[in-house]
């Protein structure tokens, strides 16, 4: 009876190159000091459409019924990318926003940004 199921990967509503930069505003509670850095932005963005390749891929094999390990180590591929990705992300926002705020000379401002940046690292290891 499982041989009949199908599953066939659904298409992502938007490139990630398309998304426009106020479209986010609204989730980030602080705003934003400054923008991204251009080139830091345009190096996220093939990233994240490398990675999007890669996801679909995954969701390919696992329709192809590919080897389960050959699945697992796909996913493990896309785990590693999306950590190189938000070490360069936190890398620009440190350059940025927690760097301004250092040389702002306000102290709760540094407090909060410094407190910001200990949340999303404690996050991210878990």
């Amino acid at each position: 009876m499982a041989d009949n199921l199908t599953w066939e990967p659904q298409p992502l509503p938007l490139r990630i190159a398309s998304y426009s930069k106020n479209a986010l505003a609204p989730y980030t509670i602080g705003g934003y000091i400054s923008n991204m850095r251009k080139d830091i932005k345009t190096s996220c963005a093939k990233r994240l459409n490398r990675i999007e390749g890669q996801v679909r891929g995954i969701a390919r094999m696992v329709a192809d019924d590919r080897y389960c390990i050959d699945v697992v180590t796909q996913i493990s591929a896309v785990r590693a990318a999306l950590r190189r990705l938000e070490e360069e992300i936190l890398r620009d926002h440190v350059g940025h926003c927690v760097e301004h705020a250092i040389a702002s000379g306000n102290k709760a401002e540094q407090r909060r940004k410094i407190e910001e940046l200990m949340n999303v690292v404690g996050r991210a290891e878990r």
